[in-house]
């Protein structure tokens, strides 16, 4: 689009404060300044992304102008390809991993990452089953015609109802993270008439101990947290299952965080869950061994995920090993990646309505980005300060790089999309912004702070688009408030 002269003139005013030198102070260690701005990271976006002539993006063959022009913005644009390749690709990784040693892998999506669907049936069609953790999403799996045999149960405080309903479908799996949950189970599967061949199949999440190299959040193994059991209570538990016969164990199960480079922490961890299932195996055949996921996508060019092909030797080697220096059989593995199936898949469009630079100190300016979403769709940068890259979506530009901060529109100094990024000092009013590798938990957990209605998700795919979840209207937000039919009958007392 062509610029202001108000425009040009803030766009030199930008580039004065922000390329010199002396700014330094307020760029990351990482972040270096682009020999091109204009440029996409290729392990950040997904592989359909691209320029035309005119330097506007494409998504899927889709140009971004038409998408803002059929859907609006702030919009989730999700890669049908990318998605189902990227599933079959981890499914693919596994089962050759597995196999070299004669077993077999199971591959769970686990769908808090993104979960809609259209999802499910894309990710079940490549051959992954389906992890959940609550009752909704529970729903929202069958309704896309998930076999419930293939669907395991997570979640720390499983309601009654929400254990009643699977063992009447007939979930493949249930987590246990409780003795009361285990009780309940046991009443719940003894009530539906489970016992020996029909019993019930569990597994026992264990914590090892093993505290991932993530945010503090997203660490989920460590001893002080509200997930599973203590290595040293496990063999006491597992031995209270054997009692029920409704109940069949048949795993064990751990999870050590989230956003995980390398596979030492995987490794660490599964050593200390195959002498735990060394012991376990004493008291009765227990086949599975789930080593949940948590493996990490680039989000910024100096990102560098370790390949999904790596990651499953590594994690299985160490397992075998573990195994063979104790002299047992290898049990049959199962995994749950999410934000590797859908991570990079995704992009968020923005219109940015306003940049202004801000004096941080007499010599420190930094450019303000306002784009037209913020916390509301992407909870990350608020929850755990999580990076993102963003890049102008609608056009190129010559301009030198300045330094930005992009920002939401919410009443929160802490609504940041985009800590620190360069883009064409030119950036303006009107232009379209995306932020690539936003495919798992920002449509998650999206809200509807100061009243924002959630975007919609769009899928794109060889040239097409269509819509896979309806945006929010303010209808639909005061649809719920009961307060609006109310006054349209409440006598006036006045």
């Amino acid at each position: 689009m062509a610029l202001t002269r108000p425009a040009r003139a803030l766009s030199r005013l930008v580039l004065l404060f922000v390329s010199a030198s002396s700014d330094r102070p307020l760029v990351p260690e990482w972040l270096a300044v682009p020999e091109d701005a204009n440029a996409l990271a290729p392990l950040v976006w997904p592989a359909s992304a691209s320029r035309d002539a005119h330097g506007e993006l494409s998504l899927g063959a889709v140009p971004v102008s038409t998408l803002r022009a059929q859907f609006g913005t702030p919009l989730y644009v999700i890669d049908e390809d990318a998605v189902r390749a990227r599933a079959r690709e981890v499914k693919a990784a596994f089962d050759a991993a597995t196999a070299r040693h004669g077993i077999a892998a199971r591959v769970y999506y686990a769908s808090k990452a993104l979960l809609t669907t259209e999802i499910v049936r894309w990710v079940t069609q490549e051959g992954l089953a389906v992890d959940v953790a609550t009752g909704g999403e529970l729903a929202v799996a069958l309704a896309a015609g998930a076999d419930p045999g293939r669907i395991g149960l997570h979640g720390n405080n499983k309601s009654v109802a929400e254990l009643e309903r699977a063992v009447d479908l007939g979930v493949g799996s249930i987590v246990i993270d409780s003795l009361i949950e285990l009780e309940r189970l046991a009443a719940i599967a003894e009530r539906r008439g489970r016992s020996c061949d029909t019993a019930q199949s569990v597994l026992i999440r264990v914590n090892t101990g093993v505290h991932a190299e993530t945010h503090d959040f997203l660490a989920t193994a460590h001893e002080d947290q509200k997930f599973g059991f203590a290595l040293a209570d496990a063999e006491g538990v597992a031995a209270r299952v054997r009692e029920i016969p409704s109940l069949r164990l048949v795993g064990i199960h751990c999870h050590i965080g989230s956003q995980i480079f390398g596979t030492a922490g995987f490794a660490e961890s599964a050593a200390r869950l195959v002498e735990l299932y060394a012991r376990l195996r004493e008291g009765g055949d227990l086949p599975v061994l789930n080593l949940g996921g948590g493996f990490g996508i680039a989000y910024t060019s100096v990102d560098d995920p370790t390949p999904i092909e790596a990651l499953a030797d590594g994690i299985v080697e160490a397992v075998a090993r573990e195994c063979s220096v104790r002299g047992i059989p290898l049990p049959n593995l199962a995994f749950e990646p999410g934000r590797t199936v859908v991570g990079r898949a995704g992009v968020t469009l923005y219109e940015v309505g306003t940049v202004k630079p801000v004096v941080v100190s007499d010599d420190l300016t930094r450019l303000y980005v306002s784009v037209d979403g913020g916390m509301s769709d992407n909870a990350r940068p608020a929850l755990y300060g999580a990076q993102y890259s963003a890049r102008v979506a609608s056009r190129t530009s010559d301009a030198d790089a300045a330094l930005v901060r992009v920002v939401g529109r919410h009443c929160e100094s802490g609504d940041i999309v985009v800590d620190a990024e360069y883009l064409p000092g030119d950036v303006a009013p009107g232009d379209l912004l995306a932020v690539p590798a936003t495919g798992a938990y920002c449509f998650s957990l999206a809200s509807n702070y100061n009243y924002v209605p959630r975007p919609p998700v769009v899928a794109v795919s060889a040239g097409r688009a269509r819509l896979i979840v309806r945006g929010e209207t303010i209808d639909d937000l005061l649809a719920r408030d009961l307060g609006v039919a109310a006054d349209d009958s409440r006598e006036d007392h006045t």
